[in-house]
């Protein structure tokens, strides 16, 4: 047995994110300003952590997605989803840009109203509504989407004692296609329960069903759902006005219309992976237009949230420590969490650096300043070798993070908005002691104690 030749060994560098599959060279992503104010700037005068959000940004989103649609469909009516992103100055662009309110609780509801949205120009939805918030809504004649049978109830107890007969809206859950399927909302399309709810309500004294409400999930990446919902509920207006003598005057589609974050688990970038709004728009469009004629076109609400807001949203973040791991890889702890970035359960943020840094890239994880060791804001970030105190952008960022995060174990930050102008508005101050206790109270007895 003859024996094998001797290869001397070698060492190989390697770079990660120079070439995938598609033959692209990985971007080494910088930017020092956003919308022409300095990242520089905006930490100095804000501190960091420190969202941003667009002005331009949303303005533009809006009339893209709303030219969009009503060049197809003129009777549509887009509504602002407040569970998205409630700051004050957010909601008030998109309701000066035309849009109604969408609230899924009666906290949102009274937000809305604070900021001077008409009762009359507030959709309410959402699984739980208090008999309280019921009439306030009939009083104001909102739009009110009833979600299940012991809600009908409710919204009948409540019509009654002020002695008004309502108009109401059921919300329909149905098969399209996709899975998970959100069948814990609203009444379910393929088992009769919907047909059964609006017989119940056409039978009552006090409730008049005339508006049919879906929203089949979110970041739906397939269009074609779209399609399938709309036509059902066509289907189903049909089927209510032959048999139960049934007029429905609006069509409610939801939103789920996803922006271009990258999902983890994901292979393919956002820009691949994420459909144009046009193919969600024509999807409903063309639907709406094949199965009804002109005389029987609905008023139609659009409550498009995350696709309308995501990108119009950043964090400056900025890098506190430098650590190689037991393994080999180089990790970076920044002074942002997850305890203010929600999102970061499912999302994979684009990051940028406010400045060109030399060196090689490599994999990095990145911790945020929370001593708890699910704090990982990004398992696996491509990153040159960072010096402490540099800058990270993150993005998109305007979607849900300020409205589900949380006050834990650090400060919540301010939040800052670039108008069109160019100027800086502080939409949101940071927190401070005084935010966080002074809804508390102590017992007489334990004020005093001796360390």
């Amino acid at each position: 047995m003859s024996k094998k030749t001797y290869v001397k060994p070698s060492i190989h560098k390697q770079q990660s994110g120079q070439m995938n599959k598609f033959g692209s060279v990985f971007h080494r992503n910088y930017r020092d300003n956003i919308d022409g104010a300095r990242i520089d700037d905006i930490v100095k005068e804000f501190g960091s952590p420190v969202f941003v959000m667009s002005e331009t940004e949303i303005r533009n989103q809006y009339r893209k997605l709303y030219r969009e649609f009503s060049s197809k469909y003129p009777q549509v009516q887009f509504s602002w989803s407040y569970k998205t992103n409630y700051l004050d100055a957010v909601c008030c662009v998109f309701h000066q840009e035309g849009e109604i309110a969408e609230v899924v609780s009666e906290f949102e509801y009274q937000k809305a109203r604070r900021l001077g949205v008409p009762g009359n120009k507030i959709i309410y939805n959402g699984p739980l509504k208090s008999k309280e918030s019921l009439k306030v809504a009939f009083e104001e004649n909102a739009i009110v989407n009833i979600d299940n049978f012991d809600e009908v109830l409710r919204a009948e107890e409540v019509a009654s004692s002020i002695g008004k007969k309502v108009n109401v809206g059921i919300r329909l859950n149905m098969d399209t296609g996709i899975y998970p399927q959100w069948s814990r909302f609203g009444f379910n399309l393929e088992n009769q329960s919907a047909y059964e709810a609006a017989k119940r309500i056409h039978m009552s004294n006090y409730l008049k069903l005339n508006g049919l409400h879906s929203h089949i999930g979110t970041f739906i990446l397939e269009p074609s759902a779209y399609a399938v919902q709309v036509k059902k509920m066509v289907e189903l207006r049909r089927i209510l006005e032959t048999e139960l003598d049934i007029s429905i005057d609006y069509l409610d589609f939801g939103g789920g219309f996803p922006s271009k974050n990258k999902l983890k688990g994901t292979y393919l970038p956002p820009e691949i992976a994420v459909p144009n709004v046009e193919d969600y728009v024509e999807a409903i469009t063309s639907t709406l237009l094949t199965n009804l004629s002109p005389v029987e076109y609905p008023t139609v609400y659009m409550e498009t949230g995350r696709g309308m807001i995501d990108e119009a949203g950043y964090l400056i973040t900025t890098v506190e420590g430098v650590k190689r791991m037991p393994d080999g890889k180089k990790s970076y702890i920044i002074d942002a969490g997850i305890n203010i970035l929600y999102t970061s359960n499912w999302y994979n943020y684009k990051v940028e650096l406010d400045r060109s840094v030399p060196g090689s890239y490599e994999n990095a994880i990145i911790y945020g300043p929370l001593c708890m060791n699910i704090d990982v804001v990004l398992e696996n970030a491509t990153l040159p070798p960072l010096p402490k105190g540099s800058r990270l952008i993150l993005s998109p960022m305007g979607a849900y993070n300020v409205t589900q995060w949380m006050q834990f174990i650090s400060y919540r930050p301010a939040i800052v908005m670039i108008m069109e102008d160019g100027s800086l508005e502080q939409i949101r101050r940071q927190e401070t002691l005084h935010d966080i206790v002074g809804p508390e109270s102590i017992p007489e007895k334990l004020r005093t104690f001796n360390l």
